[in-house]
């Protein structure tokens, strides 16, 4: 009877060999089949929020909600808490669910958190990896640089509404884009926290899926904003989206962009 024959340390060695070929093949395509799945999987919440906002300017004659016009009560958290009623992955992006853990430790990728004044009374630490557009906060009065005159307020009497930015991908739960904002040097320049308004665009110029960020707009449609594209948007009433230095009507110049923005689609 013939010895049953075994694998030669050399055809044992190819065959690894061509596994690890296999697996580096593979890998890249996964992982783009994974990062467009959490994609779709963001979308899909930010229709959910779609949702969250028309239900809320619905029950509230059209009005957003007030935001820092009151304090941190009413700010789109706890606004909008009888609406996601505590579902809280809605306020995460997939692709951005671990939590900042220590100062400076905020990323595209990672979900930051904010100890909140609930409105009846106590607090809540809030974790997210979404922002609101404050401009479409219901302001009756100047906020510092913040002039009243500039917010939104309201859906009621509002012209190109897809091109007003409510609710998106960012870094921190709340922001106040200037067409004036600078463009980050590096991702993830700006990071988390409260700047007033200064260089807030940076809070959603994020590179979190593959050049673009998911945005929900005012006349409650959802799609990807190219990082560039950001400048052309309509953040508020004074925004100069048309002729602002980082649009092509104000004569954007491809050196103005960081190196690591120049690839990226222009606008």
């Amino acid at each position: 009877m013939d010895k049953q024959r075994g694998f030669t340390l050399v055809e044992l060695l190819v065959v690894i060999a061509i596994i690890a070929l296999l697996m580096a093949i593979l890998m890249p395509a996964l992982s783009r089949v994974r990062n467009q799945a959490q994609a779709v999987r963001c979308m899909a919440n930010l229709k959910q929020w779609g949702y969250f906002f028309m239900f809320y300017t619905d029950d509230n004659e059209g009005y957003f909600n007030e935001g820092w016009n009151q304090d941190e009560e009413a700010l789109w958290m706890n606004a909008l808490r009888p609406y996601y009623k505590d579902t809280w992955d809605l306020l995460l992006c997939p692709t951005a669910t671990k939590v900042v853990d220590k100062p400076g430790d905020w990323g595209t990728y990672k979900a930051t958190q904010r100890e909140c004044k609930l409105p009846g009374g106590g607090t809540y630490r809030y974790t997210f990896s979404y922002s609101i557009n404050n401009w479409t906060n219901y302001m009756t009065k100047d906020r510092g640089s913040r002039k009243e005159i500039w917010f939104w307020k309201s859906t009621k009497g509002v012209k190109n509404t897809n091109t007003i930015p409510v609710f998106g991908d960012a870094t921190w739960h709340d922001g106040w884009p200037l067409h004036t904002d600078e463009p980050p040097q590096y991702p993830d320049e700006f990071g988390s926290g409260n700047t007033g308004t200064t260089q807030e665009m940076k809070h959603f110029c994020i590179n979190r899926h593959d050049g673009f960020i998911n945005m929900l707009f005012m006349d409650w449609s959802t799609r990807k904003v190219g990082l560039k594209e950001l400048w052309t948007l309509k953040w508020h009433r004074a925004f100069d989206n048309k002729t602002g230095p980082y649009t092509k009507g104000g004569n954007v110049r491809p050196s103005m962009w960081p190196a690591w923005m120049r690839s990226f689609k222009d606008y």
